[in-house]
């Protein structure tokens, strides 16, 4: 059985991983929901955030590879925390559905849902509060991004012939 203190320390844990899942989706929802126009126009007046937002805007693959490579982290750690909580209290088979059943339900409306509505109906302003830390994701997981990056970049490239094929739905 887990101790309490670790058991607290999971739900913490928890709760944080979820925060960072919401950021991360409602972040992706709301880059991608604005058109290419809005991007240009923002970077050119005064505000630095805007300026680090074009330039994860203008290579939108990179950008969504972040966006999905910090998500699925986060959201796998959640489930592995959640696994060995709930392992520590119930038999294998019922440890398996309680942990994907509550976990599922978790991602799904904390991580997933009701932050990509969240990000859709702010999107403006969402967009420009979360440049820099998407920057910084971007940079603290770049050996991965970089890596998943160029996977599937020539993956693209060998199914539908572009690289870049999200480059008609930022354009």
């Amino acid at each position: 059985m887990v101790g309490v203190a670790l058991g607290l320390a999971g739900i913490v844990a928890v709760t944080v991983l979820l925060a960072f899942s919401a950021f991360l989706s409602s972040s992706e929802t709301a880059i991608f929901s604005l058109p290419a126009e809005w991007f240009e126009r923002q970077a050119a007046g005064d505000d630095p955030r805007a300026h680090v937002l074009k330039e994860l805007y203008d290579d939108p693959h990179r950008l969504l590879v972040t966006l999905l490579v910090g998500n699925n982290v986060v959201n796998i750690a959640i489930s592995s925390i959640v696994t060995v909580l709930v392992a520590s209290y119930l038999p294998t088979g019922a440890a398996v559905v309680v942990t994907t059943l509550g976990t599922s339900f978790l991602v799904l409306v904390f991580g997933e849902i009701v932050p990509k509505a969240f990000g859709l109906g702010n999107a403006e302003t969402w967009s420009l509060r979360i440049a820099s830390p998407i920057r910084l994701v971007e940079r603290a997981l770049s050996p991965l991004i970089t890596l998943f990056d160029g996977i599937t970049r020539r993956m693209n490239a060998y199914i539908s012939g572009d690289a870049n094929v999200e480059k008609p739905y930022t354009d």
